[in-house]
């Protein structure tokens, strides 16, 4: 089903659940920055600006999608999908930024000696927001499967580590409250948030750097891939697969082996049945080429 979706349905899909995230995310930025500042905690104010940071993403998102969906053309014959790449790896970078001062302003503020007292009211947006940012994961995530998108996959998981995050800093903020002398435990709530973020954004950004670097499919992909070759009894042999990814898009080549007394003509049908085998049981192929070689069973490469 996931690759019958035409082109503009999947950019209508993906800008209609980032608009509606946008959305979330805004009043949810509101509600916790506003709640945090006037009930005194340092860690509500943090998880605000998190989500404060999800919009960036969103609209990276919007003005990415119109570009890297654009159809192949003569300047750019694979695509345009490395754009959702470099959109993806943005938003590992925007994630990591905003781990980092959160981190460092709790740190800052941890041994101050007139840490104001968190109030009840901040644990409000923070306590709605758990729930919120867990059914937008969900729906985005459903989204990011339909359209076959890495970066609104990404922006799924910004918004769940949104959610987790928000429980450290509950907790902490519930401590503080309860006990008072234990106030500076809403600054530890915000430095665990942090590197929560942080642990995200690395695995966001390191995946994008991968595939910008064209680092191949898993070891599985490659099995897989030979072992549903071989299924066709007429090729001998299969080897120098290579395979590397462009956004959504995976392109691989290989050699296959065929008998050495084959026509021309056979062989090509034999590259043609690999090749539509691939497309359409390979793990998310978009184009294979295949490379005839003639089968010496004394003389294998």
């Amino acid at each position: 089903m996931n690759k019958e979706i035409s082109n503009k349905e999947k950019i209508a899909n993906i800008k209609k659940i980032t608009y509606y995230g946008m959305a979330v995310n805004l009043f949810l930025s509101i509600l916790k920055i506003v709640t945090g500042l006037i009930g005194n905690s340092q860690a509500a104010i943090a998880d605000g600006v998190h989500s404060l940071s999800d919009l960036t993403t969103d609209i990276a998102i919007l003005v990415g999608v119109k570009y890297w969906s654009a159809p192949p053309d003569e300047e750019h014959p694979y695509g345009h999908g490395r754009i959702e790449t470099i959109v993806t790896a943005f938003i590992g970078f925007v994630l990591a930024a905003t781990a980092l001062g959160i981190g460092w302003e709790a740190i800052s503020s941890i041994r101050d000696e007139n840490i104001a007292n968190p109030t009840w009211l901040s644990l409000i947006g923070i306590g709605f927001s758990i729930v919120m940012k867990e059914i937008l994961f969900r729906v985005t995530m459903k989204y990011s499967k339909k359209t076959r998108s890495k970066s609104l996959e990404a922006n799924a998981w910004h918004h769940r580590t949104d959610a987790f995050s928000s429980i450290p800093a509950f907790i902490a903020v519930f401590v503080s409250v309860i006990y008072p002398s234990l106030a500076f435990i809403d600054r530890i709530g915000a430095i665990i948030v942090a590197v929560i973020i942080l642990k995200v954004a690395w695995e966001i950004f390191s995946s994008s750097f991968s595939e910008l670097t064209d680092k191949g499919a898993k070891k599985e992909d490659i099995q897989k891939i030979k072992e549903i070759v071989l299924l066709n009894k007429d090729v001998k042999e299969v080897h120098k697969i290579r395979s590397r990814k462009h956004g959504v898009d995976t392109f691989v080549d290989l050699h296959v082996l065929v008998d050495d007394n084959m026509t021309v003509k056979d062989a090509h049908d034999i590259a043609d049945q690999v090749k539509n085998i691939l497309l359409d049981q390979g793990p998310e192929i978009s184009d294979v080429v295949v490379h005839i070689e003639p089968y010496n069973a004394s003389k294998k490469d």
